[in-house]
């Protein structure tokens, strides 16, 4: 209990309401699968029942809906009399429960942010885990132009960027003179959706910041890529719509959108799943195989529980059209529209592979466990959808899974060479 603060009562509460309501359809869909195979009807919808059986399962649904309601109401009143105070963000319990309120946002954060839930997490800027404040950066005079921005991966957040003690984000503010700023949003949205709230926030860091920003350099791991490869394309859009003229006869306040990109000049993927990831689609075949037998169709339901941002890595989507208006359960072929890297930003790849040197077979096979080393890499059997990512802008790590990077010591010192600025000539 000491984890918890007030308004995750409410959160967790709306969880079991929801649970109570799922578990009664799945449950309802396996009786008329039954029912079925006796020849009777069931009711006007797909896997529910009719007569006194379908008003038994309604009045579940609704006493239930009813109890949250109560619920809901209640808890909002006593919110107010329970400390909200998260600490100093460096606290064992403050870590864990962050961590658990990632990994449920990654699992389900779309239905999170549809419903409203407490627990849903909401894009923001981060140091040492507590909210950015640039006033306070701006009194220690602690913020030059360089920013560098850390993006975390699926179910995770900004407090994850510390593995094995080590903090990419500190150790190029030590080596480059950066400041870092760490995002948190929740993954279980769609990621061009967060690709697009990104640039926003991205736009809005620039107009904050305390002193005129020189230079900024991102570094996002695994899904984190994918969001800024969108967020890079929504700022090249709206900057491309300003100089048409159509943002400013559209909308006034739209005709700044985008000005983040031009300042960027580093983009660094660790991990990222470009072309997708097989445990994803492994997650879309469970769902073929559960829909195929009467008896187990029900329980598809399950599998369709898995976020908008998980189905997003089944083939790497950055754009809305990638996905709008089509069902994201089907299994149907890559339909991406390819979206290159974006142009004049130094874009650098980090891929690791759980297999030796000399296993050449086995790195294409395996991967760092959860994205092949061809995804990462950005390579990809349609020359139109392949990432051309300079040779001297690509580092293969050998022996690592796809956490590890996050914590190598070899990993930061291949940052630091990118980075780093050029040596003057002589």
């Amino acid at each position: 209990m000491a984890q918890l603060q007030a308004t995750d009562l409410r959160g967790v509460a709306r969880l079991a309401t929801q649970a109570t309501v799922s578990i009664s359809r799945v449950a309802e869909g396996v009786h008329q699968s039954v029912l079925g195979t006796m020849g009777l009807q069931g009711g006007e919808k797909p896997g529910s029942t009719r007569g006194l059986t379908g008003l038994v399962y309604q009045s579940i649904r609704g006493v239930t809906r009813l109890v949250d309601a109560g619920l809901q109401a209640g808890l909002s009143r006593l919110e107010p009399f329970f400390a909200t105070d998260e600490g100093d963000g460096t606290t064992a319990v403050r870590w864990e429960r962050q961590a658990v309120i990632a990994a449920l946002n990654g699992v389900m954060g779309d239905r999170l942010h549809h419903d409203g839930n407490p627990l849903c997490t909401h894009m923001g800027w981060y140091q040492r885990g507590l909210p950015l404040n640039t006033r306070a950066l701006a009194d220690t005079g602690s913020a030059p132009g360089k920013v560098l921005v850390l993006v975390h991966g699926l179910c995770m957040n900004d407090l994850q960027w510390r593995h094995d003690g080590h903090d990419h984000g500190e150790h190029l503010a030590r080596e480059l003179g950066y400041t870092p700023v760490y995002l948190r949003y929740n993954t279980g949205l769609h990621t061009s959706d967060n690709g697009a709230a990104l640039s926003a926030a991205l736009d809005a860091l620039v107009a904050a910041w305390p002193v005129p920003v020189t230079e900024i350099a991102v570094v996002a791991h695994s899904m984190g890529g994918l969001v800024a490869r969108s967020a890079c394309h929504h700022a090249a859009s709206a900057a491309a719509a300003g100089r048409a003229g159509k943002a400013e006869a559209a909308n006034p306040v739209s005709a700044a959108a985008g000005t983040w990109l031009p300042l960027l000049r580093h983009l660094v993927f660790l991990g990222t799943p470009h072309h997708g990831a097989p445990l994803e689609r492994a997650g879309q075949w469970v769902h073929v195989l559960l829909g195929s037998s009467a008896y187990s169709r029900p329980f598809a339901r399950l599998a369709r529980l898995r976020s908008a941002g998980i189905t997003d890595l089944r083939y790497g989507h950055v754009l809305n059209a990638d996905w709008e208006g089509r069902d994201r359960f089907r299994k149907e072929p890559d339909r991406r529209t390819p979206v290159p890297l974006p142009s004049r930003v130094a874009c650098h790849a980090v891929a690791a592979t759980l297999a030796s040197r000399r296993s050449l077979a086995a790195e294409t096979l395996v991967g760092d466990g959860l994205v092949p080393l061809n995804s990462a890499l950005g390579v990809h059997d349609d020359p139109a959808r392949t990432l051309v990512f300079a040779r001297s802008r690509q580092a293969v790590f050998y022996g690592m899974g796809h956490l590890a990077m996050l914590g190598d010591a070899a990993v930061a010192r291949q940052l630091v060479r990118w980075l780093a600025p050029p040596a003057p000539k002589t």
